[in-house]
């Protein structure tokens, strides 16, 4: 997403998600592992380290990724997505198939 879509989205958007707090924590913890990681890959460039060992922590990285990702997904399909069929919104069902087509694309 270019970062005027990103401003655009956020300005016109107040939904907010409702994870526990325990989720969230989990999900912060990982998200800085990532960030750690990702820090990691930039050093092992920067001293010209073997690119497939490179490969091998960015395939490392992807996975944690990922693993956020089903988090959230999980939470949004318990949360979002039924508390909004419940009210009758099918619009929900279309986000939600642009989502999954967003997650298979990596």
């Amino acid at each position: 997403m270019k970062v005027e879509e990103l401003e655009e989205f956020q300005g016109t958007s107040c939904r907010k998600s409702h994870h526990p707090d325990s989720v969230k924590t989990n999900l912060i913890h990982r998200l800085n592992r990532i960030e750690g990681q990702i820090r990691g890959i930039k050093g092992m460039v920067e001293k010209d380290v073997y690119c497939d060992d490179i490969i091998t922590q960015l395939s490392a990285t992807q996975s944690a990724l990922n693993s956020v990702a089903k988090v959230l997904l999980e939470g949004h399909l318990k949360g979002c997505v039924k508390d909004r069929l419940a009210e009758n919104d099918e619009e929900i069902l279309d986000e939600l198939l642009i989502t999954i087509t967003k997650l298979m694309r990596k």
